[in-house]
């Protein structure tokens, strides 16, 4: 039988820990089926959880004339994560549970632009968790549109957030003092699906976001691919239109210049179909009452975005395609061309290739960052860092003392 790799382990690992606390007590054959690992496989993630002092042995279960089960349950669920959104023009927090369930949340307005913005995310950080209900909090995570070469390190380049080379993460742990871990904000989606979305059961799975801008996370043999530097992923600036509108990147035609929610405004503006201070809400709300130049607008770029993601899926291979983000409000309008130009352009092999909607909630952006420090006690291949061996020390600690 071939071993299992690493990584896979870890998140399995992971998952172990989210059912268990997501539903309770459980017994290894019941984590075995419903986790789809082998008996053999369970025994080994369970001997290490229980070895580590996460996990405990409880009371056995009845049985119909077999060996009564003995369940299995965590030593405490007294472990929450902060997960922290910063967008240019304000900033998302959420306190989740290591069942992914968010315990509570809060929106505060910030100007990623002002000269006093780390100082300001410092303490906006610090006053969410002072008004916490002092559970262990194991570490912080951030997800923010823009490149970040090591999660653990947490230096920061975003042309969104107008940010160059800024050192967020020795920022919020000198002040914190708490792990903090900082990766683009798509990425840390993905790691979310990976733990507890529709990713959990795919070990090759392309996570594509919509909204402001077009992002895109692949997970590969169960690994997140990074780049080198952090930057893999950034399908919005694919160039599509040589002679298209300039992006905030500097170049021209990208596919975000032409279907970010920026860029259609920016369209239906142009035909005066909506106001100089309206939005994508208005456009959508114009678009649910049939007016056919909204519907057209997001046709439009539901045949753009199509044909672009075909390129992707033929490039990486997945085995399914989750879709996120604000855009998806507006799923419907985009649906149609969407559609008929995906599968067009993909090749014969792969026109059988899923694509999954999922629905959209505002913090799940500050969720996925939340989910980067739930998954960094079982990072065996080190993609946190030090920051990883840290959070790994405070959950033992906090199993050890029932804190």
């Amino acid at each position: 039988m071939a071993s299992t790799p690493r990584n896979q382990a870890d998140v399995n690992r992971t998952a172990v820990l989210a059912r268990l606390g997501a539903r309770g007590n459980a017994s290894r054959a019941d984590l075995a089926r419903e986790l789809s690992l082998s008996p053999a496989l369970l025994t080994q993630l369970t001997r290490d959880l229980l070895r580590d002092g996460l996990i405990e042995e409880l009371e056995q279960t009845s049985s119909n004339g077999g060996r009564p089960a003995r369940l299995l349950g965590l030593v405490s669920r007294n472990f929450t994560a902060i997960g922290v959104k910063v967008a240019p023009d304000h900033v998302a927090m959420v306190e989740v549970g290591i069942d992914g369930d968010v315990v509570r949340s809060d929106t505060r307005p910030f100007e990623a632009i002002s000269p006093l913005a780390t100082s300001t995310l410092v303490e906006l950080v610090a006053r969410f968790i002072a008004d916490g209900a002092g559970t262990r909090i194991l570490g912080v995570g951030v997800g923010l549109p823009g490149n970040v070469a090591e999660q653990g390190v947490g230096i920061v380049d975003s042309t969104q957030l107008g940010w160059n080379q800024v050192p967020l993460g020795e920022i919020l742990r000198r002040a914190l003092n708490l792990p903090v871990v900082v990766e683009n904000n798509v990425n840390a989606l993905c790691a979310a699906e990976r733990l507890y979305g529709q990713g959990r059961e795919h070990d090759n799975a392309l996570v594509v976001t919509i909204g402001n801008g077009v992002g895109a996370g692949l997970i590969a043999g169960g690994t997140l691919v990074r780049g080198r530097a952090g930057g893999a992923g950034d399908l919005g600036h694919i160039p599509v239109r040589e002679d298209g509108p300039l992006c905030q990147c500097g170049n021209r035609g990208c596919l975000e210049a032409l279907i970010g929610q920026a860029a259609l405004v920016n369209d239906a503006r142009s035909i005066r179909l909506i106001g100089a201070s309206e939005t994508i809400d208005d456009l959508r709300a114009l678009a649910d009452t049939g007016n056919p130049g909204a519907a057209e607008i997001f046709a439009n770029g539901g045949h753009i975005f199509g044909r672009a993601l075909a390129g992707a899926i033929n490039l990486f291979d997945p085995s399914i395609v989750v879709l996120l983000g604000e855009g998806v409000q507006a799923w419907p309008h985009w649906a149609t061309t969407f559609e008929k130009a995906l599968r067009s352009a993909l090749v014969p092999a792969k026109r059988g290739t899923p694509v999954v909607v999922e629905t959209w909630q505002d913090d799940r952006w500050a969720q996925g960052a939340a989910s980067l420090v739930l998954a960094t006690p079982f990072d065996a291949d080190g993609v946190a860092g030090e920051q990883g061996r840290l959070v790994r020390e405070r959950m033992v600690a906090s199993a050890r003392t029932g804190a």
